[in-house]
């Protein structure tokens, strides 16, 4: 009975010995946590570097819409087109407004022509009264026939002016009729590229429906977030790199051109914004970059 007495207290001193040694081990491995999460915050080459990530941007990027309802009749680029700011991208039917507009264009020519005879014609009814003038001082004309000539004048110059309203209202309608036939082209607002056609030809669109998407390819900017410890430290000018997100070892050269005073306090962290230098022909419009920040 003794020996099996023995034989417990040992097993038990062996137990505790094994428990107490794993216990180091555990509170090891949770100490070795915290490193892991911070490498995991952006952290590259030594500390020197902090990592952050954002989209690519351009300034001038928008849908292009049509200005008035009718019918796509030609479409001059598709799809990856280059094109320069006024540039034709398509048409809509235009010759109902052709024609309008010629019509506008006969009226206010008609229009220039009556002007231009009534000036004459007001010159010449000066011309009688000033020798009906001469006339009269001579007591070769009879008072009547003086008024008669100086009222021809007056009715001359009111018939003028009423001209004169009839061509301006006459032009301002070729104007508008003008107006209306340059809506039925579509052009570019600015350099850049197509990116989407949402229309074909014969369609019938609707006065602000969408017909391309024109972005610009350059300059690029990139948005990103720093946690608020960057406040102060990252300047408008600092030199940041940027490098597509599939591809690391691809970096380009960028400026900090804003930085927002205030600091996101759902986020703890501030808005900046970067210009790359050049038109790097790897990244475009939308795609995910990777923005290393000196840590100072």
């Amino acid at each position: 009975m003794k020996r099996w007495m023995a034989l417990l207290v040992g097993l038990a001193a062996i137990i505790t010995t094994s428990c107490s040694s794993s216990g180091p081990a555990t509170v090891s491995a949770a100490s070795a946590a915290p490193t892991a999460t911070s490498a995991a915050t952006g952290l590259r080459d030594g500390a020197s570097l902090y990592q952050a990530s954002g989209p690519l941007v351009v300034e001038n990027q928008v849908d292009v819409a049509a200005q008035r309802e009718g019918v796509i009749a030609t479409i001059h680029a598709d799809v990856g087109t280059h094109v320069h700011k006024g540039q034709l991208l398509g048409e809509l039917e235009d010759r109902q407004l052709t024609a309008d507009r010629d019509a506008a264009k006969a009226k206010s020519d008609g229009m220039a022509a009556d002007y231009l005879h009534w000036q004459a014609e007001l010159k010449m009814r000066e011309t009688d009264l000033s020798r009906a003038e001469e006339m009269w001082k001579a007591q070769l004309i009879t008072r009547q026939q003086l008024d008669h000539d100086r009222y021809s004048v007056e009715g001359g110059k009111y018939y003028l002016q009423r001209q004169q309203e009839d061509l301006r209202n006459a032009q301002a309608a070729l104007r508008s009729a003008q107006l209306e036939l340059d809506k039925t082209r579509i052009v570019a607002p600015f350099d850049g590229v197509v990116a989407r056609r949402y229309v074909r030809v014969g369609q019938k669109v609707a006065m602000a429906d969408r017909l391309f998407w024109v972005t610009a390819t350059a300059p690029l900017n990139v948005r990103f977030t720093l946690p608020q410890e960057f406040a102060g430290r990252v300047q408008v000018g600092d030199a940041v790199q940027v490098s597509p997100a599939f591809d690391g070892n691809e970096k380009h050269a960028a400026k900090v051109t804003i930085v927002s005073p205030v600091v996101d306090p759902a986020s703890g962290t501030i808005e900046l914004q970067a210009q790359v230098s050049g038109e790097p022909k790897e990244l475009r419009p939308g795609m995910t970059v990777n923005v290393f920040v000196k840590q100072q």
